[in-house]
């Protein structure tokens, strides 16, 4: 082994989308056009759901935790990546490659944990909704958040661990632009056999786990919906749910892509992870507010300075 493969890792070098000036002007264009949209639609519904009280049930409370940790998993991303597009020195510390990967992890596995938890709340919902209010106290709800936070703490740690442990020596060019786990892994000067089972144990646990809670939960829903009499309450119960589907489908698929399925070329990678880390995030506010009557008829209420509905 030469010298230069010796050399410890202090900072890593992140290649990132394109390399054609032209090319990344565009892309810090359309990429500070989703964050910001990203950042208002967020922290709009967040405030929406705060202001008013007829928003204040089990649903919305899980919303606003998701909201929170779209924005942070955006925050985490998207602000380096625009420097380094308008910058030629692309790098970024050991240390600060670890605290965004520990970051992303933290807020995308959260994400993971409250969308199978806002499949059963559904589940409940419209299933057993004798029962609902007796099963999804705040009490309950405040639990079942904090354990979908503490979730994604653990399985990041995990990934992390296993990451970072591994020596990185000589090339520190990461195929990617931000710190991620399977762009990281390609340049350990060691096996990495361990590292990518134990990624792959996390994904069963973090992925796979809460994608089968929702098939079952929404595989329940169908067939009470179906047995529902009226057609007002099937088409409010489909319309509800299928929003709530549609985010589960955009964020599973894109995660589970990258974690669980054999892996792709280098440029489709970037291309899945810009997907579910930048474009995701701004698309989840959206989703739920256009497609959701509560909402938009508080945003009319604060947008035309009507009090809030106070019970």
């Amino acid at each position: 082994m030469n010298q230069t493969n010796q050399i410890w890792v202090t900072e890593f070098y992140l290649v990132g989308l394109s390399d054609d000036p032209q090319t990344q002007l565009l892309l810090f264009v359309l990429f500070m056009g989703v964050y910001l949209v990203t950042v208002f639609g967020n922290l709009l519904l967040f405030s929406l759901v705060m202001i008013d009280s007829q928003l204040h049930t089990p649903m919305y409370f899980f919303l606003c935790n998701l909201s929170l940790a779209d924005l942070f998993f955006s925050t985490n991303i998207v602000p380096q990546a625009l420097i380094h597009m308008l910058s030629k020195k692309k790098v970024i510390s050991f240390m600060g490659c670890a605290a965004q990967l520990l970051l992303f992890l933290i807020f995308g596995c959260t994400q993971c944990a409250l969308l199978s938890v806002m499949s059963y709340d559904r589940y409940l919902a419209i299933c057993d909704p004798m029962h609902y209010p007796l099963i999804m106290t705040w009490k309950a709800c405040s639990h079942l958040a904090l354990a979908c936070w503490a979730s994604g703490i653990v399985v990041s740690l995990v990934d992390t661990t296993f990451t970072l442990q591994l020596p990185y020596q000589g090339d520190n060019k990461i195929a990617h632009f931000f710190c991620e786990a399977p762009a990281l892994l390609v340049l350990a000067s060691a096996d990495i056999h361990k590292a990518e089972m134990a990624i792959f144990l996390m994904g069963v646990v973090i992925l796979l786990a809460p994608v089968s809670l929702i098939l079952v939960s929404y595989g329940s829903i169908i067939v009470t919906v179906v047995r529902m009499k009226t057609t007002s309450g099937r088409l409010k119960a489909f319309s509800t749910c299928g929003t709530h589907l549609l985010v589960v489908i955009l964020f599973y698929g894109s995660a589970i892509i990258t974690y669980m399925t054999p892996k792709s070329s280098k440029e489709q990678g970037k291309l899945v992870s810009v997907f579910y880390a930048v474009i995701n995030p701004m698309l989840n506010p959206l989703i739920y507010s256009l497609r959701n009557k509560d909402v938009k008829r508080a945003f009319r209420n604060v947008a035309n300075g009507v009090k809030p509905f106070r019970p």
